[in-house]
């Protein structure tokens, strides 16, 4: 095999820049704990038999693991997996292949594609050394880009302005979560490993498509649900110039209303239909009240019980009054919870802010100045 078949570490950054289609050949277990967005799992050998070879490999070794791996993948078995890799590369004949470290599983096939009259590059090192590049990227990226955050109080449409901005990385929208207690997904969160690698890719991306400029993130935590934010990352956004996005309550209460109410409800009642007949009805409740519960250290107990018998009520009367007395707790909940947090917060880091204003003016000074 000539040495141009493989894809060595100097060529990494160009391949996942451009989204490079790629065969991961690992164990569906291995896919699902971390991968990258431009590769789909086309498995040399699956879960199970990645059981039975592992404890092989413990027992007897590793010419005894190879020898039994040749027996699990054959005949129409080991052409079923060939020809998934041979359609792919029929839609994708840029594509290149890997497995866990480039070793035995990418080298067998490649070889069997070969074999098949098919030459698709190997990456060496595999998605290993892959996931290295990208934190090692997104290490020094963090230390050498300039960032600025896009704050302001719940509510008050951060996302919607990061998604109107060629310079910003949107946070939440790669952790699956809307940062606050009433934004979980009704979907899974990425791993950890999909986050991280994700940003970095975002980072790369952004550095290749606008070089030197600044880029804009939202003021986030730390954790953003059950995904947190790298060091590295959040040391940067720590260190960063601050933008205010400021909006009336009323304004506010709306946005609120329509994403965690209007909004959410309709996805719910989606999300389980075929189920039983009040399944998304009971999911939408259980979403807020949990939702609620989830800060009741922060608010208090009476405080908490008081806005949980405007929520309760509100719930029982969605339908007869057009879902309107949610705002009721929705503004309980801003204003006693969310709002003194976040002018606390903000309070410690004021000297940051280097400009504030409403929609229109905060999105005209961002494209200003980055």
């Amino acid at each position: 095999m000539k040495h141009t078949d493989v894809i060595v570490s100097k060529d990494y950054r160009k391949l996942l820049s451009q989204r490079t289609p790629m065969i991961d050949v690992r164990a569906p277990v291995e896919f699902a704990k971390g991968a990258l967005p431009s590769a789909v799992n086309l498995p040399f050998i699956n879960d199970e038999e990645r059981h039975l070879i592992g404890i092989c490999y413990k027992e007897k070794g590793q010419q005894a693991a190879i020898d039994l791996g040749h027996r699990l993948v054959n005949g129409d078995n080991k052409k079923g997996r060939v020809r998934a890799w041979q359609q792919f590369l029929e839609r994708h004949p840029n594509a290149l292949l890997y497995c866990a470290r480039g070793g035995l599983r990418s080298q067998l096939s490649q070889q069997w594609l070969v074999d098949s009259g098919i030459n698709c590059p190997r990456i060496e090192g595999g998605y290993k050394s892959l996931r290295t590049f990208l934190l090692s990227y997104l290490d020094e990226s963090c230390q050498t880009e300039n960032f600025s955050l896009l704050s302001g109080m719940t509510g008050t449409g951060k996302t919607d302005i990061i998604k109107t901005l060629n310079t910003s990385i949107d946070l939440e929208g790669h952790a699956n979560h809307k940062g606050s207690s009433f934004g979980r997904p009704l979907t899974e969160q990425p791993t950890q490993s999909d986050f991280e690698n994700n940003l970095a890719l975002a980072l790369l991306e952004m550095r290749e498509n606008h070089p030197g400029q600044r880029i804009i993130l939202e003021d986030e935590s730390r954790n953003i649900g059950g995904r947190h934010l790298p060091e590295v990352l959040n040391v940067a956004m720590a260190a960063s110039d601050m933008v205010v996005i400021d909006l009336s309550v009323e304004e506010r209460i709306e946005k609120l209303w329509q994403e965690y109410v209007i909004e959410r409800y309709a996805d719910t009642i989606a999300h389980h239909q075929g189920q039983h007949e009040n399944s998304g009805e009971d999911a939408f409740s259980d979403y807020l009240i949990d939702s609620l519960l989830r800060v009741k250290k922060r608010l208090g107990s009476q405080r908490t019980n008081e806005i949980l018998a405007l929520m309760k009520a509100a719930i029982q009367r969605q339908h007869t009054d057009n879902f309107s007395s949610h705002r009721d707790w929705l503004r309980a909940i801003t204003v006693d919870y969310y709002d003194p947090m976040y002018l606390y917060q903000l309070e410690k880091r004021k000297e940051r802010v280097v400009f504030r204003g409403d929609h229109e003016s905060v999105i005209q000074w961002l494209q200003e100045n980055t």
